[in-house]
């Protein structure tokens, strides 16, 4: 009995590792596809795509035909949020002002949480689009100028700390 669970452990592992090693190059494919999207999408107009290295870290620096910079995308995260870690990829314009944000990873709670890929989007009650986080975003509960999602306090200040951390880069590293 114990040679044949051996065996059928075995033969078990050998084909986990083998789908692993099947699926690992198409995920991480789908990953950078995800996430050249969202560069795209947050950023305003550019000419071109630069990558910059800030604290060991690599971030995207649009810049217009001439070379100026005309913004930065900026992937960011908070463990903060209600189901764990938020991730986002966050665009300022050349004058540190938020141009998009796009949600890259979420655990939140589905209709509640999880409507952070749009609450905060422009023409919605939480727009971010346009702010300037020099003075740090914050949900109005706290004291700030952004509107929370109702009932879900506790995502919309992990957001909120998404866009200040990303802001910090943007502040080292768009000025190169």
């Amino acid at each position: 009995m114990l040679v044949v669970l051996t065996c059928i452990s075995v033969v078990a592992a050998l084909a986990l590792a083998l789908v692993s090693n099947v699926t690992a190059e198409p995920i991480a494919q789908a990953q950078k596809a995800k996430t050249e999207a969202a560069i795209k999408a947050v950023l305003p107009t550019f000419d071109q795509l630069e990558e910059v290295t800030i604290d060991g870290n690599t971030y995207t620096k649009a810049v217009d035909a001439q070379g100026n910079m005309v913004g930065m995308a900026i992937e960011a995260k908070s463990p903060k949020g209600f189901g764990g870690d938020l991730v986002a990829m966050v665009g300022f314009n050349a004058e540190g002002k938020v141009s998009g944000y796009q949600i890259l990873q979420t655990a939140e709670t589905p209709g509640l949480g999880a409507k952070a890929g749009e609450w905060f989007q422009e023409g919605n009650k939480g727009n971010v689009i346009g702010m300037d986080p020099a003075t740090p975003l914050s949900v109005k509960k706290d004291g700030g100028q952004v509107d929370a999602i109702s009932g879900s306090t506790i995502t919309s200040r992990a957001f909120c700390e998404i866009i200040n951390n990303a802001y910090q880069i943007y502040q080292k590293g768009g000025n190169e």
